[in-house]
């Protein structure tokens, strides 16, 4: 007996090369659609071992730091039970796409293990939004416990779950204080039926608790028109710290994570593209009326980075039919070009 359609499977989508501005193939000339290479276990265990042996041989400013390996999350099906507009399923391929030809100056090897594609569901149900989450958790913990640094192209915000159970499976985590960085206009703290776009640190929160930690979660950007008086509540209820956006400079947001940043021993930072002002990053579901500018967004990655805490970092909500110029997927790029950096 038929029960409808059906649901497309959860897909991994292979390494597909990376094109740009060609320049020569000598280092001095080098992009990063020349550097990036496909991730193979093989390939990143080696790279790993590089790095190690050169941070054991001392030579400071010539040891190369730990690979990193990107992981695209191609997923609408959050945003779209959030009631946002869909299209942020196309973001990991528009953000390789602004990266290709950036100049490589990165002092670590870089690898590309593909994407994650969790597919709408055909009737407006559940979907595979949670197989496609715990997929992706179980490929970044594989990644984070072979050495790497990891890096996450969404896909609406609810990437940040997938991450979280990445970061919170690696044995990187285990005895750690794990700390949560989000620069977002939105808490994402709701309480729902199913989980959205919306409801990720919430699901964090629980699934913490579950195991008797409490989440420590902090968020630069907030928007009070952004967020009911709900969701302040359950902020406050859950222990989240939270700089609001009319308040966010470079010196008020440095402050604020180097808070953060003493408490913990792991950080996983993630970032939803709308904190920042609409003229900024226009190609997002929910553009910022305020927003917080670029100059203090950079130098919160940057601190983190610097910090020698951070396992795992993504960007979310890029929606490439909704930009204007590629502008938000270039400031995408440039970000992870920061993280790496």
């Amino acid at each position: 007996m038929s029960t409808g359609p059906r649901i497309p499977d959860v897909s991994q989508i292979p390494f597909t090369s990376w094109t740009g501005r060609h320049d020569g193939d000598s280092p001095e000339h080098r992009r990063w659609w020349q550097a990036v290479r496909e991730h193979t276990p093989g390939a990143l265990a080696e790279a790993a071992a590089r790095a190690d042996a050169a941070q054991d041989g001392g030579r400071a400013a010539a040891v190369p730091r730990a690979p990193a390996v990107l992981v695209g999350f191609a997923s609408d099906e959050g945003v779209r039970r959030n009631k946002g507009r869909i299209g942020a399923s196309s973001g990991p391929a528009a953000i390789r796409s602004a990266l290709g030809p950036l100049a490589f100056h990165l002092g670590r090897e870089v690898f590309d293990a593909g994407d994650v594609a969790v597919p709408l569901s055909l009737d407006g149900g559940t979907g595979p939004l949670e197989e496609g989450q715990e997929r992706f958790g179980g490929l970044v913990a594989s990644l984070l416990d072979a050495g790497a640094l990891t890096v996450g192209l969404g896909g609406g915000h609810e990437t940040a779950f997938a991450s979280y159970l990445g970061v919170a499976g690696s044995r990187r985590t285990d005895g750690a204080r794990l700390g949560v960085l989000n620069l977002d206009a939105h808490f994402d703290l709701r309480d729902e039926e199913r989980p959205s776009s919306g409801t990720p640190f919430l699901q964090m929160a629980r699934a913490e608790a579950a195991e008797g930690r409490t989440l420590d979660y902090a968020v630069v950007g907030i928007s009070r028109p952004g967020n009911t008086r709900a969701l302040f509540e359950r902020a406050d209820e859950l222990g989240v710290r939270y700089l609001l956006d009319e308040y966010t400079t470079r010196e008020t947001a440095e402050s604020f994570v180097e808070d953060f940043l003493a408490g913990v021993d792991a950080v996983y930072l993630t970032i939803d593209l709308d904190v920042l002002p609409a003229a900024v990053a226009p190609g997002v579901s929910a553009p910022a009326a305020l927003g917080v500018p670029l100059e203090a967004i950079v130098a919160v990655v940057r601190r983190v980075a610097a910090s020698g805490k951070l396992l795992h970092a993504d960007l979310a909500e890029l929606n490439p039919a909704l930009d204007i110029d590629g502008r938000t997927a270039r400031v995408a790029a440039r970000l992870v070009d920061t993280i790496l950096g």
